[in-house]
C-alpha cells in the first residue's frame, strides 16, 4: 500500500487555519484521497489531555521546557497512535499544528534555547517529517482581533504580550525561509476563498497532484 501524504499547517493565533484545513479536506476527499484531519496538541486522548494543561489557565502557569516536555510528549503518543497508523494505511493526514509550533512558540516566542528542542525533536519525532508545511501568515494584530472575535475559552497564548506574538510570527517566517523545499507560505489577510484558492495552489504545486 503507499504511504499516504502528511500536510501539517502552521501560523500564529487567528490565522484561520481551522477554516482552512476543513476546506482543504473536503478538495482532497472530492479528489477521491482517505483523508484524517487531526491537531496538536492534542489529537489523541493523552494528547488531549496535555492539551488542557497547556492552552489554559495563567499566561505564566509553565516554565518554556516544561511547555516543550509537554508538546513532546503530546506529539509521541499523535504520532504512535494517530499520525504514523494513518499515514502507513495511505490516508492523507492533515494536522493543524506540528512540531514547527513548539520551534516558534517555545524557541522563538519564549527565548527558549532551541538546541534543547532540536534534541527533544530528534528524539520523540525522528526521522518523520511533513510532505509539505503550509504557514499561514498575516499581522499580529489582525490575528488577535480575528481571535478574539472568535472567543474561544483556549486563550492562554492569545493573552500573551504583543511582543510574544511578533516573535512568534518571526519565528514561523525564519522556519519558512530554512526549509524552502518542505514550507510554503500563505497570505492568511486576505478572504477565506482566496486563502483556499492559494492553498490549493501550495498544495498542487509542491506535491504534483490536481485538486
Amino acid at each position: 500500500m503507499t504511504r499516504g501524504r502528511f500536510i501539517t499547517l502552521e501560523g500564529g493565533e487567528g490565522a484561520g487555519k481551522s477554516t482552512q484545513i476543513t476546506l482543504l479536506k473536503d478538495a482532497l476527499e472530492a479528489s477521491g484521497r482517505t483523508v484524517l484531519t487531526t491537531r496538536e496538541p492534542g489529537g489523541s486522548p493523552g494528547g488531549e489531555d496535555i492539551r488542557n494543561l497547556l492552552v489554559n489557565g495563567a499566561t505564566n502557569r509553565w516554565e518554556p521546557l516544561t511547555e516543550a516536555l509537554l508538546n513532546y510528549a503530546a506529539r509521541y503518543e499523535h504520532l504512535q497512535k494517530v499520525i504514523l497508523p494513518a499515514l502507513k494505511h495511505g490516508a492523507w493526514v492533515l494536522c493543524d499544528r506540528f512540531a514547527d509550533s513548539t520551534l516558534a512558540y517555545q524557541g522563538y516566542g519564549h527565548g527558549m534555547d532551541r538546541e534543547i528542542i532540536r534534541r527533544l525533536h530528534r528524539l520523540v519525532v525522528g526521522e518523520t517529517k511533513p510532505d509539505l508545511t503550509l504557514i499561514f501568515d498575516l499581522p499580529v494584530e489582525a490575528g488577535l482581533e480575528r481571535a478574539n472575535v472568535r472567543g474561544e475559552d483556549e486563550d492562554r497564548y492569545e493573552r500573551m504580550g504583543l511582543e510574544f506574538h511578533n516573535r512568534l510570527r518571526e519565528g514561523f517566517l525564519e522556519i519558512a525561509k530554512k526549509n524552502p523545499a518542505r514550507c510554503h507560505v500563505i497570505d492568511a489577510t486576505g478572504d477565506i476563498g482566496a486563502v483556499a484558492m492559494a492553498v490549493h495552489d501550495a498544495v498542487t504545486s509542491k506535491l504534483g497532484i490536481e485538486l
